[in-house]
């Protein structure tokens, strides 16, 4: 992720002026016997980072805010709305943070004195509010120690704006020593703002940490897990790896406060809460309440990976802070621990319970080894302090494991004098996989399909590791998922696939946002407390990576490849898994336009399948309000001996699949 966003574009106007009779013609021509490459498994994946809120509070489930009281302000997300002055001295009850300092990971707990248990409440706000479903089941969890068995009983209740109650259940507090108590309820109606009210029976005083609340209806029903209906989304691309946890949350703002996978392990509990890198970033966007509990932590990363079928890419820090923040640096002489880290996470990853982070992935409830193969050094670092600490992180990495690929960095930019010395001197060094990132006008990503067509096919492979085309490139971060974002980005794509030989992985980012908690926009999933929905820039990606194939085929106009003739962009792959024949054609201008694939041979099957993604106007977007607005239509094909006719829709990318005989 990057914060020199660049001049603002202005997008032309041109709206949709209906199908002209006299639509431009265009013959293209494919070999179907003649493979190029293989396309690798990773082509289309996903990239992860927990930037508008989604970790807590999106991805990961929990639906209480500041569960153990360890923001800075340690009550930070709690109320106490009713609380009432019994007598002049005499409060009917407050909280009270304590700070244990012994416990490092998990200092605070909330000392409670109830004075009067009819008008004392506690009140969790959630991450604005907590989103409830009618008849959905909710599991309730805290730690409690009841000094002299005081409070006699924990009333929770989930309550809506009108504080009218939604469901309820209780607790009996036991022990003077901290337990773990649990709990379910059924809402009873849905809700998208509800809190969480906590009231009490008895007077004196009770000590409450890891306050936690989960839907029963997780991913893969696993007990406070992930929400269902995000990963649902991902799963359904069917991608080809996940990279994670970042972007600029692996550099931190400071060496203090980067992203440390070994706090991301282990018991709950113990995983040191701290403040999100993006919490005050941007002026115009600040989000004090925005902290990671590391729920969502590394081992949760590698199964999600599993679970969806993605190979596990993550990228650790490389001794470098953001550099567009502190830009501080490790000394070479002090680099050791993070690259000791790098090792041991593939060790965590990788090795047998009979080593110490083998063992611990194996007591987190995953005996057999999560398979890694890739792992990335720094985010998007640049400059010679970056290139120094690559070398040591390679020596040190390839000694150990000489099968792990390593992903390196261009830099920020997919150009300039940063990018241009990266690649440079990554070259030298026969880096085996170097990540671009590139956030540019709709026009940049169509002007710029034919990107790759001149590297070096004996040079390192490509990860085109963060790419989003933005309809406005300003400071106010105001640009939109729309369509004319997305189809550019499909005729990039088209460029990213006619040169698999070089670019082997490629996302889209950020991935996800909040909609009432982000910073940066445009993402390619957006939620609220209720809903999910992929927006038009996610049609395409899972267009492509669903569509992706195994074998890169040629397909050319007047013996070149289509990259903007005509404003047509294409590519063509054949998948022998499923032997069939793909063919993509992106149409990016207002008017309808005929083309004939001329297929050369195999022989085919006469019926086939056509995709359609279209929409008719610039700026139409998926909502809350339409979340299918702009989504695949799918119809019967009839090939024409070894033609293949299509009308192409204006502003649209158009799938054909058929069958080899």
């Amino acid at each position: 992720m990057k914060h020199n966003l660049i001049s603002k574009i202005t997008l032309c106007g041109l709206l949709f002026t209906g199908f002209f009779a006299n639509a431009q013609k265009t013959t293209l021509e494919v070999d179907v016997t003649k493979s190029i490459t293989k396309i690798q498994p990773t082509m289309f994946g996903l990239f992860f980072e927990d930037i508008n809120f989604a970790a807590d509070g999106g991805l990961y489930a929990e639906m209480v805010k500041n569960r153990s009281f360890e923001f800075d302000k340690p009550l930070m997300g709690w109320e106490q709305p009713n609380t009432k002055r019994l007598s002049q001295n005499k409060q009917s009850g407050y909280a009270t943070p304590i700070n244990i300092l012994e416990n490092k990971t998990n200092p605070n707990f909330c000392r409670v004195l109830v004075n009067d248990d009819k008008g004392y409440a506690l009140v969790n706000e959630g991450f604005r509010g907590m989103g409830v479903k009618k008849d959905a089941k909710y599991n309730l969890s805290l730690k409690a120690a009841n000094h002299d068995g005081a409070i006699k009983k924990i009333i929770v209740q989930l309550i809506d704006k009108d504080k009218k109650v939604l469901g309820e259940t209780s607790i009996i507090p036991t022990s003077n020593a901290w337990k773990t108590y649990s709990a379910q309820f059924t809402a009873t109606q849905t809700e998208a703002k509800a809190k969480l009210k906590i009231t009490f029976e008895g007077t004196g005083t009770i000590d409450l940490d890891m306050i936690s609340l989960f839907p029963e209806d997780t991913w893969k029903n696993r007990k406070n897990g992930l929400r269902k209906d995000i990963v649902q989304l991902l799963y359904d691309m069917k991608p080809g790896f996940l990279r994670f946890p970042g972007g600029c949350i692996v550099e931190g703002r400071t060496l203090a406060d980067r992203y440390q996978w070994k706090n991301s392990v282990g018991e709950i509990e113990n995983r040191k809460t701290m403040i999100n890198r993006w919490n005050v970033e941007f002026p115009k966007k600040q989000t004090p309440d925005y902290f990671q509990s590391f729920g969502l932590g590394f081992f949760e990363y590698f199964q999600l990976s599993e679970d969806i079928g993605a190979a596990a890419l993550p990228v650790l820090s490389c001794g470098m802070a953001c550099q567009y923040n502190t830009g501080e640096l490790a000394p070479i002489e002090e680099l050791d621990p993070y690259v000791q880290d790098a090792l041991d996470l593939i060790e965590f990853a990788n090795g047998s319970e009979a080593t110490a982070w083998g063992k611990l992935r194996s007591d987190m409830g995953h005996p057999k080894p999560f398979n890694l193969k890739y792992i990335g050094v720094g985010n998007e670092q640049w400059g010679p302090d970056y290139i120094e600490r690559y070398k040591v992180f390679e020596k040190a990495i390839k000694a150990k494991y000489p099968k792990i690929i390593i992903v390196s960095g261009s830099g920020p930019s997919p150009d300039g004098e940063y990018f241009d010395y990266g690649m440079q001197e990554l070259k030298k060094l026969n880096a085996e996989l170097v990540d671009e990132h590139y956030y540019k006008s709709p026009q940049w990503f169509r002007d710029n399909a034919t990107r790759y067509d001149n590297y070096d096919r004996k040079g390192p492979k490509v990860f085109a590791g963060e790419y989003a085309a933005h309809s406005t490139i300003d400071n106010n971060l105001i640009t939109k998922n729309n369509w004319e974002s997305a189809f550019s980005e499909a005729a990039f794509m088209t460029g990213l696939e006619r040169n698999a030989e070089v670019v082997h992985l490629t996302s889209y980012a950020p991935l996800m946002a909040h909609e009432e908690a982000w910073q940066w926009a445009p993402d390619m999933i957006w939620f609220n407390n209720l809903e999910a929905y992929g927006s038009a820039n996610y049609q395409v990606q899972k267009l492509f990576a669903t569509n992706k194939g195994t074998d890169l085929l040629a397909i050319t106009n007047d013996g070149k490849p289509l990259t903007g003739q005509n404003n047509l962009y294409a590519s063509a792959v054949k998948d022998v898994n499923t032997k069939e024949v793909i063919i993509k054609v992106v149409n990016t201008t207002a008017t309808e336009q005929e083309v004939t694939v001329d297929l050369k041979g195999s022989k085919l099957e006469s019926k086939g399948t056509v995709i359609t993604l279209a929409s008719p106007n610039l700026t139409d977007e998926n909502s809350f309000a339409t979340p299918k607005k702009i989504i695949p239509t799918e119809s019967e094909y009839k090939l024409k001996g070894d033609k293949a006719p299509m009308n192409l829709p204006a502003y649209s990318v158009t799938v054909l699949k058929l069958k080899l005989k």
